[in-house]
């Protein structure tokens, strides 16, 4: 008998998780043969129009960006995310809200019914999952987040219509590549033959070009094929065919959200869904921008900035953030990281906004322990760091050293803005989240 076939229909979302996870006989197996099979079981009825989106930085607000604007356009429109901040239900979302537990735990026996013995691990298992969601649900378009690299992720196994690069930097290098030339070559592999791809940044590595040409995509660059001017507190965007002009400010901060807007609006017009570029509907899409984790601020006795920011590129562009509104009281920095990061290099720009640091442990069995998190972050940047085992004993000591007008300010990881932003006592899942527990 195989393990899945003791499980019961009835069981919760968190016995399916924890029993997926320990099937998987690791978290990262990269290659698309498995999810290949068991997409051919399954027989899907895929939506008409695929937007795949992967990169470095910034792939959860262009998800979002897209999502939104393809709902408000009438299309019934799934996206599917990863990681998630607070619960699992975040990764599938239909019409813009998390899908509830019962119609995710009826995709898994689904999935685990049509694997037979093919082994997947968790995100491979999530990915068939949501797709099995969409199809269930009539989705017209889906908006599909590369989890890591591109061309070996689960993701790259369903033909997209046009694909999205974000970016290219360093992060993940000991699956992807030493450097950005190799890493830029996994990145590229969710373009196609004969279809549009974009890359959002006007730094483009010389591999990505290289994997267009050899494929004959057409690859369309930021800042030679559609770009973003900034005017004041407005911006004009322009394209291959379209332009838009007077268009609202991101609503999440940063001036890498211009880029990754830009980015969108370019995959919209060369996804054959130009329709949707109406000033009116962007500025709103634009305007009602959130994202859990992504430069979120949340204010109780104390003012709190929760980000993502886990590699060097991410930590330059919350730097950049936090110099730009300077706190008038101390800045105090909770910071958790897996094992796998560059520390040394995420803390560098960070180091000049901050004036106490607190490492804890992430939640996670590959994060890095405080007490060695807290050791090289002293050796980087010649001053004290604080070991907090725990986001409960992290936040105790941030409002202790914070007063109460200080700034703190939580980063690092997924695995870290979300124990800490669940602590938070005015935090509440996003709308139509469900919460197992």
């Amino acid at each position: 008998m195989r393990e899945s076939e003791t499980s019961a229909g009835s069981d919760s979302l968190a016995g399916w998780l924890a029993r997926i996870e320990s099937w998987s006989p690791s978290e990262i197996v990269l290659g698309l043969e498995r999810v290949h099979e068991v997409l051919g079981r399954l027989q899907l009825r895929l939506p008409r129009t695929v937007l795949t989106i992967g990169g470095t930085n910034g792939k959860g607000s262009s998800v979002e960006l897209a999502q939104s604007l393809c709902t408000s356009g009438g299309f019934v429109t799934g996206a599917y995310t990863s990681p998630h901040i607070s619960d699992y239900n975040e990764r599938i979302r239909v019409g813009g809200k998390a899908v509830d537990d019962a119609a995710i735990v009826a995709a898994f026996e689904v999935v685990d019914r049509a694997r037979g013995d093919v082994p997947l691990t968790y995100f491979e298992f999530g990915t068939l999952a949501a797709l099995q969601v969409f199809a269930e649900r009539g989705i017209e378009v889906a908006v599909l987040e590369v989890g890591m690299g591109g061309r070996l992720d689960a993701v790259n196994a369903i033909e997209p219509t046009a694909s999205l690069i974000t970016n290219v930097s360093l992060d993940h290098m000991a699956w992807l590549g030493s450097d950005v030339e190799a890493i830029g070559a996994e990145k590229a592999g969710i373009l196609r033959a004969g279809k549009p791809g974009v890359f959002a940044s006007p730094d483009v590595p010389a591999s990505v070009r290289r994997v267009a040409a050899e494929l004959g995509a057409d690859l369309r660059v930021a800042g030679e094929d559609f770009g973003a001017e900034r005017d004041g507190d407005r911006w004009r965007w322009w394209g291959r065919e379209r332009q838009l002009d007077a268009l609202a400010a991101p609503a999440l901060p940063g001036a890498a959200q211009y880029a990754n807007a830009a980015g969108v609006l370019a995959l919209l017009e060369c996804a054959g869904l130009e329709q949707l570029l109406e000033r009116g509907r962007v500025n709103a899409a634009l305007g009602g921008l959130s994202l859990p984790g992504r430069m979120q601020r949340v204010t109780d006795t104390h003012h709190w900035l929760l980000d993502v920011a886990h590699n060097p590129a991410a930590a330059r562009v919350l730097a950049a953030a936090l110099h730009e509104a300077p706190a008038a009281s101390p800045t105090v920095m909770v910071i958790g990281m897996l094992d796998d990061k560059d520390v040394e290099d995420v803390v560098g720009p960070l180091a000049p906004t901050v004036d106490r640091w607190i490492a804890m442990t992430a939640d996670s069995h590959r994060a890095l322990p405080a007490e060695e998190l807290a050791r090289r972050i002293a050796n980087a940047t010649g001053r004290a760091c604080l070991e907090a085992p725990s986001a409960a004993e992290a936040l105790t000591a941030a409002r202790s050293y914070a007063g109460p007008a200080g700034r703190i300010v939580v980063t690092g990881s997924f695995y870290t803005v979300g124990p800490v932003l669940r602590a938070l006592p005015l935090y509440s899942p996003p709308q139509g989240q469900a919460n197992d527990g």
